[in-house]
């Protein structure tokens, strides 16, 4: 065999075992549910659970938070885009089955899930580098805490944000007693007790989206942001800008609890619970009664 055919053989036995680690590497990723790609300046992460409306599990969290931490420190990547497959959810929460499961059963699971979510809560909002969560569809729960805490949080017109978990007896976690506090007078602590649901727009209105974006404009929004070379917080802040001001859906409407709002820091000012409640009562109008309930 000549010299060039033992090259190309060699070659071609290379690419081989390298598609067969890509295959596999590829494999792991969708097993995990999230997919981790290097696109253009960007690192971008795909919850990739669309069956299960993306809910976050632990493989996703332990693959997810070694290569943000990674990309951090790469010199390569300059930005960091998390977005949800499937279209009807970003992430409707963590995935409450799996560690009601593991509690009944002793299971360590029910604790080191929420350590492990946690750290990589954590991880998001102290990292150097701009972090844009695309909060396109559901966003609850373990989904508003792997956006919330990042520089940049997208919602679009399908975007549905809520904070239920005390509807199950939990307080509102994943950082909820951070940012909750931060919104605007007593509504943070408004939708941590009743659990309301903020939709599209509003939920940029209420600050926990710092962009509104039409769902149409946010393949070209992704391109646009992996495009970018060697951009600073302030390079993605006006492409944001840019698309925000040519997103006008919606922008005739007032703000769904802005008759509200005024009730909201009254009734909700107590120190306790117990207080809010009896507040709610002795108010007696229709929207004080059904906060109450």
């Amino acid at each position: 065999m000549s010299l060039t055919a033992l090259t190309s053989a060699y070659r071609l036995r290379t690419l081989c075992r390298l598609q067969r680690i890509q295959g596999h590497m590829m494999s792991s990723q969708v097993d995990s549910g999230v997919l981790l790609e290097k696109v253009g300046c960007a690192g971008v992460i795909t919850l990739n659970r669309p069956k299960a409306l993306n809910a976050l599990n632990m493989p996703m969290v332990q693959h997810i938070y070694p290569q943000l931490k990674k990309w951090e420190s790469d010199n390569e990547t300059d930005i960091v885009i998390i977005r949800g497959a499937g279209g009807k959810a970003f992430c409707a929460g963590g995935d409450i089955r799996a560690v009601t499961e593991a509690g009944k059963v002793g299971d360590p699971l029910a604790e080191d899930f929420f350590r492990e979510e946690y750290t990589l809560n954590h991880a998001i909002g102290t990292c150097r580098k701009p972090y844009i969560a695309l909060i396109g569809g559901i966003t609850m729960g373990g989904g508003v805490g792997l956006s919330v805490h990042g520089r940049f949080r997208v919602a679009t017109e399908k975007t549905l944000f809520a904070m239920p978990e005390t509807a199950i007896g939990l307080f509102p976690d994943v950082g909820g007693g951070y940012f909750l506090p931060r919104l605007q007078g007593q509504l943070g602590l408004f939708l941590a007790l009743t659990g309301f649901r903020l939709k599209g727009r509003d939920v940029q209105r209420a600050g926990v989206a710092t962009h509104f974006v039409e769902s149409e404009k946010i393949p070209e929004l992704e391109k646009d942001l992996v495009d970018l070379k060697s951009p600073s917080a302030e390079d993605v802040s006006r492409v944001l800008d840019s698309y925000q001001n040519q997103s006008a859906l919606g922008a005739d409407k007032p703000f769904v609890l802005e008759q509200h709002m005024s009730d909201i820091d009254r009734l909700f000012s107590s120190s306790s619970v117990e207080g809010i409640v009896q507040n709610l009562k002795a108010d007696g109008s229709e929207f004080a009664n059904t906060q109450a309930k």
